[in-house]
């Protein structure tokens, strides 16, 4: 492939929808919230689980005062214990004592996103310890699809499926091979703008569970890497209890132009990084006081949301079925955090103008919300400068980039200058870049783009206080 058809690969629709939610909740809850465990093993009653004050609307409300758009919830963990009346186990809520076997966890969860305007997401193992099927090929793959289609067809719009790569041993001690051809198909076909994440062919997993994703994280990566979640010397191992905390070995270079060459094959499928507000993805009660810092979450947020990736936190509701108090605070300083410092665009206040222009992609076009609207320099110009220019000097501290998705992902190093000195220097931005330093004041803020591939896009930059 040429450089201008690798600059050329644009993502899907759903894709592109799923990226601009930036930030949104994982809900770890179940079996193992009443256990103590994190992965169980099956054999716990169903009679454990049973939640003496549950809150689905408490949820979502905390999660949109973090400035979240979303939530995605474990239907079913690796225990096989699903949090709906499935009709093809009895392992569910239905013989619990919650409600009297009456309640539907999925359904009050969707229900609670929908009246508060948010996003609903779907979490569905693959790996089940308690199904006796598990480990029989077709016969599990079949169960497997028939809960699958139970939870895309009966509680509304579902923005993400997310399957990881848990590939344990049964009860009847054989390894299942998951049918995930199978699986997209049933996604795509009830619902068709859901996003597939991780071990799926839309949204790849960043790598660890640190919170954190690559200095140049490229959406425009090799093909294979579609396959290498799924493939069980790559699947999800037990964890040790820190795991959320350890970062795993993986290439740290999987988009340049050095990674990509001599690849038949190329692919849109950015990053998602997630990590839990805990040291682990269930609640345990002793981990009260050791939730992650209003700075730790700041640094993570900067380092995936600002880094061309999304943000997918984990806060775990504890056994009344609610988010606890230290979990619902820290989300509400994060998001005061977000809201203050991103409230104020000084951009607007400036005008732009740039070393070339395309014509119809004016300089000015950064200026405004409209997604349609970009800037762009001549095609085949690979370096390029566009300035914002104020009628008098103004202090700032966060400069915002998006590239134009819909035309590719194409700048590959850039430098910000305020007045002629350099302030920060970058590699990628793809759909968002953060650009954080210590406040200076100037009255011209240029981005020098010394690489990119083809020519560059910017479709917005912003300027924070």
């Amino acid at each position: 492939m040429n450089i201008q058809q690798i600059a050329s690969i644009a993502p899907s629709p759903r894709q592109l929808a799923w990226q601009k939610m930036e930030f949104y909740a994982f809900a770890h809850f179940g079996m193992n919230t009443f256990t103590g465990s994190e992965w169980g093993d099956g054999s716990a009653p169903a009679s454990l689980f049973a939640p003496s004050d549950f809150d689905a609307n408490q949820w979502v409300q905390c999660v949109k005062s973090a400035g979240m758009k979303g939530l995605i919830l474990t239907c079913k963990h690796h225990d096989g214990f699903c949090l709906w009346p499935s009709q093809y186990t009895d392992y569910s809520v239905k013989n619990s004592p919650w409600k009297d076997g009456k309640g539907d966890v999925v359904q009050e969860v969707s229900q609670a996103c929908k009246r508060h305007g948010i996003a609903f997401g779907v979490y569905l193992s693959p790996g089940d310890r308690h199904e006796a099927t598990y480990g029989q090929g077709e016969a599990y793959n079949t169960f497997y699809k028939n809960q699958l289609r139970e939870l895309a067809s009966n509680y509304g719009d579902i923005f993400c499926f997310w399957f990881d790569g848990a590939c344990g041993e049964g009860a009847n001690g054989k390894k299942q091979v998951y049918d995930w051809e199978g699986y997209y198909s049933i996604i795509r076909q009830l619902q068709p703008n859901a996003v597939i994440s991780v071990c799926g062919p839309d949204v790849r997993w960043c790598g660890n569970e640190a919170g954190v994703c690559r200095t140049s994280e490229w959406s425009v990566v090799p093909a294979a890497l579609q396959d290498a979640e799924r493939t069980a010397e790559k699947s999800q191992k037990e964890d040790d209890g820190k795991f959320s905390r350890k970062i795993t070995s993986c290439d740290e270079d999987l988009g340049s132009r050095k990674a990509i060459d001599g690849c038949e094959s190329l692919v849109w499928y950015p990053a998602e990084v997630d990590t839990s507000i805990r040291v682990g993805w269930f609640y345990h009660p002793e981990q009260d006081t050791e939730l992650r810092s209003l700075e730790e979450l700041k640094e993570i947020y900067y380092n995936s949301v600002g880094a061309n990736a999304c943000l997918l936190l984990n806060i775990p509701p504890d056994t009344r079925g609610r988010f606890a108090q230290p979990d619902v605070l820290r989300l509400q300083e994060l998001g005061e955090y977000l809201g203050r410092t991103f409230s104020n665009n000084l951009a607007i206040h400036g005008t732009a103008w740039a070393t070339d222009s395309l014509q119809g992609h004016s300089p000015r076009n950064v200026l405004s919300y409209e997604e349609h609207l970009f800037w762009q320099p001549t095609p085949g110009q690979e370096q390029a400068q566009l300035t914002l220019e104020f009628p008098q000097p103004i202090s700032f501290s966060h400069v915002v980039l998006k590239e134009h998705l819909p035309s590719g992902q194409r700048i590959e190093a850039f430098r910000l200058l305020a007045d002629g000195k350099e302030i920060f220097s970058g590699t990628v931005v793809g759909y968002q870049r953060i650009c954080r330093f210590s406040p200076v004041t100037a009255q011209r803020i240029t981005i020098d783009i010394t690489e990119s591939r083809f020519c560059p896009t910017l479709q917005q930059v912003c300027v924070y206080p």
